[in-house]
This record gives structure tokens, C-alpha cells and sequence, in this order.
């Protein structure tokens, strides 16, 4: 079993290969880095390309969501992205901040750091910056964020519930958050589970869907609630390749892999 630690590097690893690639390569495997599935599948991407304030070079197709678009997010506001990759939905909220907001986005991957820069500079916005750091750890004061949005990277840090603590510790009273995220209803066979490039990037750390409601709920969020849900099936080809094929009719009737966009709100008081 891999530590806490060996997890975040193969992440980190597996990442700073995906910024190099174009979204055609991420989009055409579940893991973005790898082929372990077939090309055309577009397993989780939702599209981008509609909303005001989409730029192409910022979108690598790893999101499993839109959750911009659910964020409730003003002129004005603070937004804070946790795993903000090239940039894509910094952009996004930055097109509805304006001018006068600010949005900050965090990721520990050194090489998307350096990409979300350079589209930035390249756009010449003053008011979004990206800040190297770690989701448990986040490189924020306390109270900074009217809004935190994310997209399907919780799921990939080992220790979730203090990822929600400091979600709630970086918001500001009253303020709230729209994430993406990949969740279980059923349990993943443990060939799949534990498969590194599984891993980094589509299911394998994906937690049970009332475990992690339940998780965001002892971090302190109120009014927790589910946007949008959409079940993610998992091409028979790609499955096969971890389980034998008598038992992808169980799998299937046993297991749902859901991307799930989900809000919550910090106490005013």
C-alpha cells in the first residue's frame, strides 16, 4: 500500500507530464498521461468551450465538471481553485469577477504552475495569480476566499477531510464552495483500486459518495448539496484489462462511478 506521500508524488509525477501534452492526448485516455483506455472516449470532460471566459490553451480536459457554472460566483468576489492545472477555470471566474475581483488558484505540480503563468501573462490579467502549494496546506490566510471551486482533484488527495478543513478555514463567513468530483456508490474491486495510473487521474481515489458528504459535513459546511450528478461508465475494454471478463457483469450491476458537482456554505456567524 502506498503512503500518504508516495500517492501525492505519483500525482505530482503523472501531472507535470500532462502539462506538456495538448488536450486532444489528455482527453483521449482516462488518465490523462497514459493510454490505458481506448482514444475517443471522453470519459469525464465536460465542455468548456461555451462559457464566457474559456481559453483553449488553459483547458487539458481533465475536469469531470462545469463547476463555475454552479458556483453562484459575483463581481467582485474572491474565488480561490484548488488544483487550478493550465488555468481554465480561473478564467472562467475571472469573466465573472471582473475587474474589480481577484481569483487564486493552487496547485502543487511545479510545470502547471509555469503553464497558468504564462496564459495568464499572456491574457495580461493583473487580478489572477497561481500559487504553488498543497490542498492539505494551503497557502492562504484564513478568511481570504468568498467563493472555492475545484475540479476533480479532491478525489486525488490522500487526506480529504483535511482538504475540507482548510476549504472551510480559507472561506470567508459566509462564503461557499462548488466542486467536482469523482465518487463510489459500491465498492471498486482492489486490482483496479490500487493501479497507479488508475490512480492518477479517473477513479481509484475516489471515495464512497455518503463518505465523502459526510466528510465535507464534519469540516463544518451547512447546506450541503449535490448540483448535478452524472454516472461515468467505464468503457468494457478498459475494465477488462483489471478484471476477468466473467465479472464485468457484476461489476457493472454492483458499482457506479459518479461525477458528482456538489455545494456548500460556511456559517455567517
Amino acid at each position: 500500500m502506498e503512503t500518504p506521500k508516495q500517492l501525492k508524488e505519483m500525482v505530482r509525477e503523472k501531472y507535470s507530464q500532462i502539462a506538456t501534452q495538448s488536450k486532444e492526448a489528455n482527453a483521449t485516455s482516462c488518465c490523462g498521461a497514459s493510454s490505458c483506455c481506448a482514444p475517443g472516449h471522453g470519459l469525464m470532460a465536460d465542455d468548456y468551450s461555451k462559457l464566457e471566459g474559456y481559453v483553449s490553451d488553459a483547458d487539458l480536459g481533465l475536469g469531470c465538471g462545469l463547476p463555475t457554472e454552479f458556483a453562484r460566483i459575483s463581481e467582485g468576489d474572491t474565488v480561490v481553485d484548488l488544483g487550478s492545472g493550465a488555468g481554465n477555470d480561473c478564467f472562467v471566474a475571472r469573466s465573472l469577477v471582473g475587474e474589480i475581483g481577484q481569483v487564486i488558484g493552487v496547485d502543487f505540480t511545479e510545470k502547471m504552475i509555469e503553464k497558468a503563468r504564462f496564459n495568464a501573462a499572456k491574457l495580461g490579467f493583473d487580478n489572477v495569480e497561481f500559487r504553488f502549494g498543497d490542498i492539505e496546506n494551503l497557502p492562504l490566510e484564513s478568511e481570504t476566499a468568498d467563493v472555492v471551486v475545484s475540479n476533480c482533484v479532491l478525489n486525488l488527495v490522500p487526506n480529504k477531510q483535511q482538504a475540507f478543513n482548510e476549504t472551510f478555514r480559507v472561506l470567508k463567513k459566509g462564503g461557499h464552495f462548488s466542486v467536482s468530483d469523482v465518487v463510489l456508490d459500491g465498492v471498486l474491486p482492489d486490482d483496479l483500486k490500487k493501479e497507479a495510473e488508475m490512480y492518477a487521474g479517473c477513479v481509484a481515489g475516489a471515495i464512497q459518495k455518503d463518505e465523502y458528504l459526510d466528510i465535507v459535513k464534519q469540516a463544518g459546511f451547512e447546506n450541503v448539496t449535490i448540483q448535478k450528478e452524472k454516472e461515468i461508465i467505464l468503457p468494457d475494454e478498459m475494465v477488462g484489462a483489471y478484471l476477468p471478463k466473467e465479472e464485468l457483469p457484476v461489476f457493472r450491476a454492483k458499482v457506479k462511478i459518479l461525477s458528482i458537482t456538489l455545494y456548500g456554505e460556511k456559517p455567517a456567524n
